[in-house]
Formats: structure tokens, C-alpha cells, sequence
């Protein structure tokens, strides 16, 4: 994964926005502003892009985003409850109709038996209130590359959630039947077999 990889995507997130008229707010955690960065990177992203929430520690996650403190302390930072929650925050907060999150450990340190270096947590909440989550493991890449891969996965899922819903497959109906009026029975037809000629 390269810059020119996140410009790209940036690049077709925000057309899709403008299409789609959405705006979007970030609440990011290991990549400390990287995605807002990257879509602000594009000319005339100002349409779209409303604000960024940069919250390092857990303090700025409560002060900033309404992380709750028991979510926190029974699920960690680095957890799929958190990284909801910042998403879920950020969109209240800057009334925009997508928000993602990025809560994870880039490494070389913060690491425990359970999170390895290279998990990371991620969330986009719209307005309508669809929530996706995603965990990755990127494993130990080192701390530049699990920021970078960590920019392109929000960016896919800002991009999957700004083409909407996925429409439920019609299901087929039988004919209504007026109400009084009995529906017809199924009768099953047996093919005539015609008899076979003598030789």
C-alpha cells in the first residue's frame, strides 16, 4: 500500500460524497490524524470533510467523543466496543452523516497477550444507523506501514458505507386471493401414457 493508493481512494470517496451529498467526520486513534489528512490532502475536500477528532488517550476519547469510562475499563481502548462508540461519538458530535474511527496498537510497544502489535479496531456510523465494524491484524509490519495499511481500511469501509445499503432481494408473491373467495386447488395431473403397440 502506497500514498498513491490512499490519494486514489481518497480521491473517489469524496467524489462519491459530493454525488451522494455526505459529509464525513473521522475519530482516529493509532493513525493520529492520517485519514483526515489524507482526504484533506484533495483539493476542494472542504464539502465533505467537516472535522477531524484526534484522541490519543483514553482521557480524549471521554472528553472528546462520549466514550463512556466503563467501556473503556471493561473492553480496553483497542476494542471493537470502543472503536463503536468513538464513531458513534463523532457522528453526534459533528452531525455529519458518515463517521469512522480508528482505535489500535501500531507498535513497536503496547502490546498484551490478547492484542498483539498490528491489531486494529475500526467503526463507521451513518446517520441512518447502520454500524460496520472491522478487526484487522496487520501484524508486526512496523509502526509506518500498520498506519498506512490501517488509513487505506478506513478509507474502503468510509467507501462501503457511502454507497448505502445493500437492497434485500424481492421475494417472489403468490396472487392475492379476495377475501371470501376460496383459492384454487392444486390438482396434480397424471400424463397418459398411450399403449404400446403389438408387433
Amino acid at each position: 500500500m502506497s500514498g498513491s493508493d490512499a490519494r486514489a481512494l481518497s480521491r473517489s470517496l469524496l467524489d462519491l460524497c459530493r454525488m451522494r451529498k455526505l459529509t464525513i467526520a473521522t475519530a482516529e486513534s493509532c493513525t493520529g490524524g492520517l485519514v483526515a489528512g489524507a482526504l484533506t490532502d484533495i483539493p476542494g475536500s472542504s464539502d465533505v470533510i467537516d472535522r477531524g477528532f484526534v484522541t490519543y488517550s483514553n482521557d480524549a476519547k471521554r472528553a472528546m467523543l462520549g466514550v463512556k469510562a466503563s467501556t473503556l475499563d471493561t473492553f480496553g481502548a483497542v476494542s471493537k466496543e470502543t472503536a463503536q462508540a468513538m464513531a458513534v461519538g463523532a457522528l453526534e458530535r459533528a452531525g455529519v452523516d458518515l463517521a469512522v474511527s480508528i482505535t489500535g496498537i501500531a507498535g513497536p510497544g503496547g502490546a498484551t497477550p490478547n492484542k498483539p502489535v498490528g491489531l486494529v479496531h475500526f467503526a463507521v456510523a451513518a446517520r441512518d444507523g447502520r454500524i460496520l465494524h472491522r478487526e484487522c491484524r496487520f501484524g508486526a509490519l512496523g509502526r509506518g506501514v500498520v498506519r498506512e495499511r490501517s488509513v487505506i481500511e478506513a478509507l474502503r469501509m468510509l467507501m462501503e458505507m457511502a454507497r448505502g445499503p445493500k437492497a434485500a432481494p424481492k421475494a417472489k408473491r403468490e396472487p392475492a386471493v379476495p377475501r371470501g373467495a376460496r383459492a384454487p386447488r392444486r390438482v396434480a395431473v397424471k400424463r397418459r401414457v398411450p399403449p404400446r403397440k403389438k408387433k
